[in-house]
């Protein structure tokens, strides 16, 4: 198990190849991108105010989160995670939960009163993570195609 004063490194990627060497771990959680593309999605993304924070275990981006700063009247300024997840050969061995905490620590640092995060119905075994990292369920979110 990794504590967060060993091993990896928390980079948030902000050249094209930093960007592009978080591909092959994003693409677990976001199969609908192509490699080609990414970057410049992330770079599009990026002049919206997202960011992209990538952990490195041993030379290998092994988890990543895209993440942006945002003020809301409900709220007011906080962290929103669009995007955490972990190489599936690398689930279960503290990399998320460092992740998170290194979100958190930043959310702190950038004057935010919460962090919040959406997740797809379907990812049990990332709410349960989510839990155990002391994360609550708050709401429903609800989107409709237009």
């Amino acid at each position: 198990m990794l504590t967060r004063t060993t091993g990896p490194a928390i980079r948030v990627a902000d050249d094209d190849a930093a960007i592009a060497a978080c591909y092959d771990t994003m693409v677990h959680l976001r199969p609908h991108l192509s490699r080609q593309h990414f970057v410049a999605r992330i770079r599009r993304q990026m002049a919206e105010g997202y960011r992209l924070a990538a952990l490195h275990h041993r030379g290998e981006v092994v988890a990543v989160a895209g993440f942006r700063l945002v003020t809301m009247l409900y709220s007011g300024r906080q962290l929103y995670v669009d995007d955490l997840v972990t190489q599936p050969a690398y689930r279960s061995e503290g990399h998320g939960a460092i992740l998170l905490a290194w979100l958190r620590d930043h959310a702190y640092r950038e004057g935010c009163a919460e962090l919040h995060l959406d997740s797809g119905l379907q990812r049990e075994a990332a709410h349960r993570f989510y839990q155990r990292q002391g994360l609550i369920v708050v709401g429903y979110h609800f989107t409709v195609a237009v």
